[in-house]
């Protein structure tokens, strides 16, 4: 059974920084495309970044320059740094391993983030 838990969110003031943690299991990494999708209230869910097997990454134009994916291959682990936080960052925040053909597409539960002062 496959399992992603993300852990690592919620409340930051403005400009303050977050790490995301995505703890994987019941599925490898291997020849798998990471990625950390976001979801506003009211909003489409979104791509905030992507890593290919590869490892081309992708980020949305919003958190270019502020938000870095990384991974850890041998313990299956997917992170995201959140620096310079902004309102429009708060969402739920999800970890995702897919396939390049999204045949295989996993999904964790979602981890709360909110900037506020």
């Amino acid at each position: 059974q496959v399992q992603l838990v993300e852990s690592g969110g919620g409340l930051v003031q403005p400009g303050g920084s977050l790490r995301l943690s995505c703890a994987a299991s019941g599925t490898s990494f291997s020849g798998r495309v990471l990625g950390w999708y976001r979801q506003a209230p009211g909003k489409q869910r979104e791509l905030v970044a992507a890593m290919s097997s590869g490892g081309d990454i992708n980020y949305a134009d919003s958190v270019k320059g502020r938000f870095t994916i990384s991974r850890d291959n041998a313990k299956r682990w997917i992170y995201l740094k959140m620096n310079s936080l902004k309102p429009e960052d708060t969402a739920v925040y999800y970890c995702n391993v897919r396939s390049a053909n999204y045949v295989v597409n996993y999904w964790g539960q979602g981890t709360q983030v909110t900037v506020s002062s």
